[in-house]
């Protein structure tokens, strides 16, 4: 894939865009099989999920810096100065041709960019997510709530500009710190999630909630799960992380129970809410589901009864020792884990050497850069 940006030297965000894309591919599988080898050298390896090379990212988390009247949407650079970016190709056009519109609209509504290095101005980022059906959800990351009225006021343009803006909020962020978002959010627009339908399953994503940035590689992913939870015929699942309910809703089978945990609220919601559309619509199977606001680690009568199967997709970290332990020490005879760090990966799995991989998938979710996910089945030995 070609990039200006990249060959001018603006932004070097894609570190192998210059290493062709199957050799990418080759050295991701030669690194995952590697770091696994010691706790995972049994396993079947099936072949990787490859990625589309431009067009895959469906979330843009754009830095907004520049001036109200001449804003930048993109990164900063060592300085602190923003580089404009809305001509990644990163991005499918559906997603990027909200940008030129988001950048008027913040100097029609006049939103300060927020400047680092001065640590002045009340605009930190936009982000962008657009579904399956095209449609956007739009999210204005702020210090503090002294816009909101000119964001309401002006949103009807933007929602004239933009036709398939469908969800945009106000997320207040005062910190002076490297993160992306902060816990207060004010809903600008009667709907507050966007439907994302992926996998036979149209989940429901809210501003807070995670959910991939590749969804079709995502949906992938969920089918890879499907397939290995319809082979193993559980009785029951637990899905220990389960976010919006990606992995638990392919889980739904008549006579199956399946619970749900995430520790975020949204998330929780969200996935109540296919639930009821599912249990609406006569989907077999969609009462013995539900979804359940916890940890996984401390859930007070999560242990009490195990299930047949439980699949866990946490984040960089991975499940740790506490919940590595809990799971080893359980008489739970399969797994399926979803890691997008292989390192951690490999820790955990350590912890749990009765737990066997049988099978491994590759699944690419970040083309040009060294992360991956992938995705393994774990049998009882």
């Amino acid at each position: 894939m070609q990039c200006d940006y990249f060959d001018a030297g603006v932004c070097r965000s894609c570190a192998l865009l210059e290493t062709p894309y199957a050799r990418q591919l080759a050295d991701k599988e030669d690194h995952v099989r590697e770091v696994l080898a010691h706790v995972a050298g049994d396993a079947r390896w099936l072949p990787p999920v490859a990625s589309a090379e431009q067009g895959f990212r469906t979330k843009a988390k754009m830095v907004v810096a520049g001036t109200v009247d001449a804003p930048t949407l993109g990164i900063l650079d060592g300085a602190g100065a923003g580089v404009d970016l809305q001509g990644c190709s990163l991005y499918p056009p559906e997603l990027s041709a909200a940008f030129a519109p988001l950048a008027e609209f913040i100097t029609r509504a006049r939103l300060e960019p927020y400047d680092v290095p001065a640590r002045r101005g009340e605009l930190k980022q936009v982000i962008v997510t657009v579904s399956p059906d095209s449609e956007l959800m739009v999210r204005f990351v702020m210090r503090s709530t002294e816009a909101l009225a000119r964001l309401r006021k002006h949103l009807p343009w933007l929602r004239e500009r933009v036709p398939a803006l469908r969800v945009a909020s106000l997320n207040v962020l005062p910190e002076h710190a490297a993160v992306m978002e902060g816990e207060r959010e004010i809903p600008l627009t009667p709907e507050e999630s966007l439907p994302m339908r992926i996998a036979g399953t149209t989940l429901h994503l809210r501003p807070q909630s995670f959910f991939q940035t590749n969804t079709e590689v995502a949906q992938k992913l969920y089918l890879q799960a499907r397939e290995w939870i319809d082979a193993e015929s559980p009785r029951s699942v637990w899905d220990l992380y389960c976010g919006v309910g990606g992995f638990a809703l392919q889980a739904v089978a008549p006579g199956r129970d399946v619970l749900g945990i995430e520790v975020a609220p949204q998330a929780i919601t969200s996935a109540q809410a296919t639930v009821r559309e599912m249990a609406d619509a006569g989907v077999a199977g969609a009462g013995g589901v539900r979804f359940e606001v916890g940890d996984a680690t401390a859930h007070p009568s999560l242990w009490r009864s195990e299930p047949d199967l439980a699949i866990v997709n946490p984040p960089r970290r991975g499940i740790g020792p506490e919940l590595a332990t809990r799971l080893e020490r359980s008489e739970i005879p399969t797994v399926i884990y979803s890691s997008c760090h292989a390192e951690s990966l490999a820790r955990d799995l350590a912890l749990m050497p009765s737990l066997r991989p049988v099978e491994a998938r590759l699944l690419d979710m970040f083309p040009h850069t060294s992360h991956y996910e992938v995705a393994v089945l774990l049998r009882r030995a």
